[in-house]
């Protein structure tokens, strides 16, 4: 019996072991990339890469849905791709997705590049991928240099991962866009996939960096963004970098137009803050803020100009147009739709043909209450005033008065300024 006892034992404590090193066999990591690629998505990418490792996870599959996005977050990620320890999968999904720009980089340069049925890849001419500022502001030779820069990149991440490199070459150079079905019969990806159980199905077996991939009925397990990750990916939008832009624009003349009420100031310069942030990425074109500029300018001086609103007319019609315009830019899918700029277009025109122009003018108004409005009124004299003393008595009140030439009393006299709580008076003249 007690040999059976230890006999048990011994099998269970075998059975334990070979349950313990085989642990994280059947599992798989997976996060989801939705938007422009930039700082936070490198962070989000770089930090799964590293926890799939510690889990022991079979691989990390990279769900991508990107029209492009920051070129240097695009090399932390395929930098760290090159150096993962663990597989990496990119799966540009769900049907209708697109790895355009620097997503095409990244597809590329995974150990495994898969996509969905009706999804395409490609378009990586520098201009998509780069930073902010306008096409406007490069010129020729820097459109070259990086250019060139972009195809040899692509070329030697297409060359390391054994895919199509002339292929990789034309998506820089020519913006070439291909289906998955295209991209797979040109070796540009290793698979089409329909979904995620379909995929693991497919890479069940694969070898993959020297390690054979065990995925089939994997237990997939997602790895979520961090919030300060997903609340810069969520923002990392053109709606949201509109939006910012407009709340720039009300705080800051809702501060001018109310001096002391502080708080349109303060949200104005942390959208601004975050607006330069996002600047960095997404391609703003500098003709359509041109065009918002001049808007928020007719805007400001119809407030004051007898121009029965046709300047703000003018606004209204330059707002729109500079909305248009604003993302609208070769090489690039971001662009707004009418269902932001016709609604922002005429919110913007009544806050400052309402708010923003009622503080402006108020501002310019003479004052109502303070001795200040006693300037140019008239009085009689209660006694002989000279430089040195008098009395008048104006708006139910007594005040010390002088002047520089001799005031009779009872004399007319009209009020030229104030000095502390005296007048400064001189004779009427009629």
């Amino acid at each position: 019996m007690k040999r059976r006892g230890v006999k048990g034992i011994i099998l269970a404590a075998l059975a334990f072991a070979s349950v313990a090193a085989h642990a994280g066999t059947g599992k798989v990591c997976l996060i989801k990339i939705d938007g422009a690629i930039g700082p936070a998505t490198a962070s989000y990418i770089s930090r799964a890469i590293d926890e799939a490792a510690d889990q022991g996870a079979q691989c990390l599959i990279i769900e991508l849905d990107t029209p492009g996005g920051l070129l240097d977050s695009t090399k932390i990620i395929v930098q760290k791709f090159l150096s993962s320890p663990v597989p990496t999968v990119v799966y540009v999904a769900p049907p209708g997705a697109w790895a355009g720009s620097a997503g095409c980089f990244i597809t590329i340069a995974a150990d495994v590049a898969t996509m969905a049925p009706t999804t395409s890849i490609g378009a990586a001419h520098p201009v998509g991928i780069g930073g902010g500022g306008g096409e406007e502001k490069t010129d020729d030779t820097m459109k070259q240099k990086l250019e060139n820069f972009a195809t040899s990149w692509i070329a030697t991440i297409a060359d390391k991962r054994h895919r199509n490199v002339e292929w990789a070459k034309s998506s820089v150079r020519e913006s070439s866009a291909i289906t998955a079905e295209k991209a797979l019969e040109l070796n540009v990806i290793d698979l089409i996939a329909k979904d995620v159980p379909d995929l693991l199905r497919q890479l069940d077996g694969r070898e993959v960096n020297g390690k054979k991939l065990k995925t089939a009925g994997a237990n997939v397990v997602e790895i979520g963004m961090t919030l300060r990750e997903r609340v810069f990916q969520k923002i990392w939008r053109p709606e949201m970098m509109y939006v910012l832009m407009i709340i720039v624009i009300y705080g800051i003349i809702g501060e001018l137009s109310n001096p002391g009420a502080i708080l349109p100031g303060v949200v104005g310069v942390i959208a601004l803050v975050l607006l330069l942030y996002m600047a960095a990425a997404l391609p703003m074109n500098a003709a359509g803020l041109a065009m918002i500029g001049l808007a928020i300018l007719l805007f400001i001086v119809d407030v004051f100009a007898p121009t029965h609103g046709v300047l703000t007319a003018g606004g209204v019609v330059a707002f729109f147009l500079g909305s248009l315009m604003l993302f609208d830019r070769s090489g690039s899918s971001y662009h707004l739709s009418l269902m932001w700029i016709a609604p922002s277009t005429i919110v913007t025109a009544l806050f400052f043909m309402f708010v923003a122009g009622a503080g402006l003018r108020a501002q310019l108004r003479p004052a109502k209450v303070g001795a200040e409005i006693l300037a140019g009124k008239t009085t009689k004299a209660l006694t002989a005033i000279d430089a040195k003393s008098g009395r008048v008595f104006i708006e139910g009140e007594y005040w010390n008065a002088m002047s520089e030439t001799p005031i009779s009393a009872g004399q007319d006299v009209e009020i030229v300024g104030v000095n502390g709580l005296t007048l400064k008076v001189k004779p009427k003249s009629f």
